[in-house]
Parts: structure tokens; sequence; C-alpha cells
């Protein structure tokens, strides 16, 4: 719990976005780390569901530092206290991050004491990726780089050699197929051949195939009658490999970024004449993706179930 007591974090270089060229959506969101992080999300209050020896080791490491803040506090500016909430974010979020990769190491390291390693194929991925401060945000739901980019490793011994890159446009759907092709099932069987994805396998033999040069994103959980999800609207886009547009289809608003030249999607290219080109290319795109993985065609209007299922994800 005072792993990093001692480091200073970087701070990313939009910690403190205005979004001043982004939509509406980017605006009214409620996930700052500035506003939306609660005193019991920073651990500034007391844990629940702790035993007394638990509470008793938390209250050690943590109750020093949260004295010395609400010592301070009075005196520090609001872009202090911003940066103060995020170096206490970071430094828990990268704790646990520590101890994931320690348990992915007993793993490992388990499979090597049984002599399996050498005949066992390791996938490590996740979810979806998430917001580390980056335009000064927590948590995750929207389609900028920080949380559509997502973690993919995969450890074959003697197939994958270690260190090797592979730059294809893959997805979480992809998945699914990539297990059953290792597993030996064929991909025209009934059960499978009407799944979405591709399975991985060529790729990481390292076959030139035929391969996606774009992919779908869909959000759906946004609801208009409830306090929702950190309240990130309802959008889905189209990705490749520089741009990317995104449509907030609730609110008619479209945001387009060129992401080799705006890695950071601080600059909106939506409605540029300079773009007007590439933004009717994606938009074409976007329409034909939507058909292809069969998405309901009101736009996402059906998810209206309190749980938001999300119908045709796709994760770069």
């Amino acid at each position: 719990m005072g792993l990093y007591d001692d480091v200073e974090i970087a701070e990313p270089d939009n910690l403190f976005d205005n979004y001043s060229t982004r939509t509406t959506a980017a605006q009214i969101q409620d996930m700052e780390i500035a506003t939306t992080l609660t005193p019991h999300d920073l651990k500034l209050s007391a844990q629940g569901r702790l035993n007394p020896a638990q509470l008793e080791a938390w209250e050690s490491v943590y109750q020093p530092k949260n004295a010395a803040f609400d010592a301070s506090r009075g005196q520090m500016s609001e872009a202090e206290i911003v940066q103060w909430k995020y170096q206490r974010y970071l430094k828990d979020y990268l704790r646990c991050i520590k101890a994931v990769d320690e348990n992915v190491g007993r793993m490992l390291e388990s499979l090597e004491s049984m002599d399996l390693d050498r005949e066992t194929i390791v996938i490590y991925s996740s979810d979806q990726g998430f917001f580390l401060g980056e335009h000064g945000w927590f948590d995750k739901r929207f389609m900028y780089e920080e949380c559509y980019r997502t973690p993919l490793i995969v450890r074959w011994p003697g197939v994958v050699p270690a260190g090797s890159v592979n730059d294809h446009l893959v997805s979480n759907l992809d998945y699914a197929q990539t297990f059953l092709d290792l597993a030996g099932v064929s991909a025209d069987q009934p059960d499978v051949e009407d799944m979405q994805g591709e399975s991985l396998v060529p790729l990481l033999l390292g076959r030139d195939v035929p391969w996606r040069d774009s992919l779908y994103y869909h959000y759906y959980e946004y609801l208009e009658d409830r306090n929702t999800a950190h309240m990130v609207r309802r959008h889905r886009g189209v990705c490749t490999e520089r741009y990317k547009l995104i449509h907030y289809y609730n609110l008619d608003e479209w945001e387009l970024y060129d992401l080799d030249n705006d890695p950071g999607e601080m600059t909106n290219r939506a409605g540029d004449p300079d773009f007007a080109e590439i933004q009717k290319e994606l938009a074409t795109e976007l329409d034909r993706l939507a058909q292809h993985y069969a998405v309901p065609n009101d736009q996402g209007s059906v998810s209206r179930d309190p749980h938001g299922r999300i119908e045709a994800l796709q994760k770069r």
C-alpha cells in the first residue's frame, strides 16, 4: 500500500484539457479526476469490508498521508489539488497493476515447475483500456485511444519470437475464433461460421494474409432518463491505422482525428474542409461496417435495458 510513495508520477500533457475543439459529449461527461473522484475513491475516508487487522494495516499507511493532505489543502490551488488527486489515483492504480504482474508471474512459474511452459500458449488481454489522467479523466467508455486500445500479449514458445510486434488491426471479437482455431475447431462448423471475428493464428504464424483495414466501435450504455456510467453519451465510430471518426448520434455531433499528427486526440477535424473527403470516406466505411456486423439500424436505441448491453463492439 505504500509502494511508489517516494515517486512522482509524470503527468499527461492534457491533464488540464479544456475540450475546446471537442463535441458536447466530452464537455458534459462525469469522469474527471478534478470533480468526480470521491473521498472514498481517493481513500480519504475509511474503506468498508475490512476486518480489524486489515483496517489497522490500511490506517497505518493512509492515515498519515491523509492527515498531511488535510493540513496543507487550505494553502493549495485548485490545480495543485487536482495534481495531488492524480498522484493518489495513479499510485493506487499502479499498486493494483503490480499485484496483477506478480500473479501472472506466479502462473508462468507454475507452468514451468510442471514442465508445461513449452507447450502452453499464454494470452494476456483486457476488456478495455483505461484513462490514466489523459484529458483529466479516469475510467473508460469513450472511443479515444487510451481506453480504445487494449493490451494483447501472446507467449507461444517456439512459434512466436519473443519481443516481436504485429501492427495489424485486431479486435476482441477475434479471440473466440483464435482459441477455437488453436484447439483445432474448423471455422466452417455451423456454430463457428456465424461468429464475427477472425482467427489471429495466421498473424501469429507470420503469414501474409488478407486482413481488415478498419475497426468498428459502438457504445450504448447512456440512458436519457437516469444518471448512468459517468454520463458518456452513446456513440459509434470507425478507426483505421491513421484516422478515427466518431458519431455521437443522439447529439448528432461528429469528431474526426488524424492519429499520426494528433495522437492525443486534442483537435477535432470534423467539418474541416481539409478533411472533408476523409470524413466522407470514413462515414461510408462506418455504415458499411454497421451493416457487416448487423448493428441495429436505430443506432443503439434498442439498448434500453439498465445494463446497456453492447452488440457489435470492437476494440483497437
